[in-house]
């Protein structure tokens, strides 16, 4: 401040001293200049944002203004009355301790937030105890007033499970099925029939005909429920539209195995969504880029795809991981050598997969 002041004190002397070697007329029209931009000023800022250097310089210019002419000056005695007052509060201020609880710390203010978002059936008083027992001293009106402030309602209105914890937990239980048609290069109609698991979004190719009637389409439902008992989570619903291919008998081999069928609202795409996205992925992938000659070249491709599928394919809801590595865990690499990854193709090489060899 000290430098600011004398260089601010210095400049103003150097144009002091010029405006009294200019000539009084110069000065006049200057002045009648410089008191209408004032005077417009004034009618946009109430009050000027003075820096602390321009205080002393202000006060030490009033004084060499006659008496008469200190009414136009913005600086008034009261100005510098409260300028003065300003810097006394300054100068005898006395650190003090904060009235009031000590803060709690932002370390045990997150924890406490994660352990309610953890365990929805949790109240403050239960949070309090889980803290004591870790050795964190706080009150529980401390546990309870962060809650508040973070807007966490009470272990009763936040003890049910959130949309995205439900229907996690139901996808492990769930399967869809549908149908997509391949038209061939004779403009043969193709059906293919397929299933898929909501949580591990695996695809289970059921299989490929011309005409799709009961007797065929329940067929291979008994064959995907010998490939169900394999599962370690077992299956309870299956989710299809009410397409007429889906007969009373392909609903009563899945009900012997207790699996209970959900049907979709008619026209209702979006509530088989996984199944639709599916069919909209092969498509575009895979099917859109081929000509189909016939059944045994559309199963060779398929087949090719849906080993791709499950075996390759990041899926965003799995974390970028493939159907088959759900659970595997995935070792980060942060410098990648360009010559260790290598490159396989499939699907008559329209897709590539990419894997590091070091």
């Amino acid at each position: 401040m000290a430098l600011s002041f004398l260089y601010l004190a210095f400049v103003r002397v150097v144009q002091l001293v010029r405006l009294l070697c200019r000539a009084q007329d110069d000065l006049a029209i200057e002045i009648v200049i410089l008191r209408h931009e004032v005077a417009v000023l004034r009618r946009q800022v109430d009050r000027p944002a003075l820096r602390p250097a321009d205080r002393p310089v202000l006060a030490g210019l009033s004084r060499l203004l006659p008496r008469a002419r200190r009414a136009g000056f913005f600086v008034q005695p009261a100005t510098l009355l409260r300028w003065h007052r300003d810097l006394v509060r300054r100068r005898w201020t006395y650190p003090h301790r904060r009235s009031g609880r000590p803060v709690v710390p932002a370390g045990t203010v997150a924890l406490v937030v994660r352990l309610a978002k953890e365990n929805p059936t949790w109240g403050y008083r239960r949070i309090h105890g889980e803290l004591a027992s870790m050795g964190i001293s706080i009150a529980p009106s401390s546990v309870w007033a962060i809650l508040k402030r973070r807007g966490i309602d009470p272990a009763p209105r936040r003890s049910g499970p959130t949309w995205a914890e439900f229907l996690q937990a139901q996808a492990k239980g769930l399967i869809a099925c549908d149908f997509f048609s391949v038209d061939t290069v004779l403009l043969r109609r193709l059906y293919v029939l397929f299933f898929i698991d909501h949580d591990t979004r695996r695809v289970h190719l059921a299989g490929i005909t011309a005409s799709p009637v009961a007797g065929w389409v329940t067929q291979q439902a008994r064959n995907l429920c010998y490939d169900l008992t394999e599962r370690a989570t077992p299956a309870k619903f299956l989710i299809r539209d009410r397409d007429t291919k889906f007969t009373s008998s392909f609903d009563a081999v899945f009900a012997a195995e207790g699996i209970r069928m959900i049907k979709t609202p008619i026209r209702a795409p979006r509530a088989n969504a996984i199944a639709e996205r599916f069919i909209g992925t092969i498509r575009r992938e895979c099917l859109d880029r081929f000509l189909i000659l016939g059944r045994r070249h559309l199963e060779a491709v398929l087949a090719e795809y849906v080993d791709h599928y499950n075996g390759h394919r990041p899926h965003r809801s799995l974390d970028q991981r493939c159907p088959s590595a759900v659970t595997e865990m995935i070792v980060p690499i942060t410098d990648p050598e360009p010559e260790h990854v290598r490159r396989t193709d499939v699907v008559a090489g329209l897709i590539h997969e990419y894997r590091s060899v070091s």
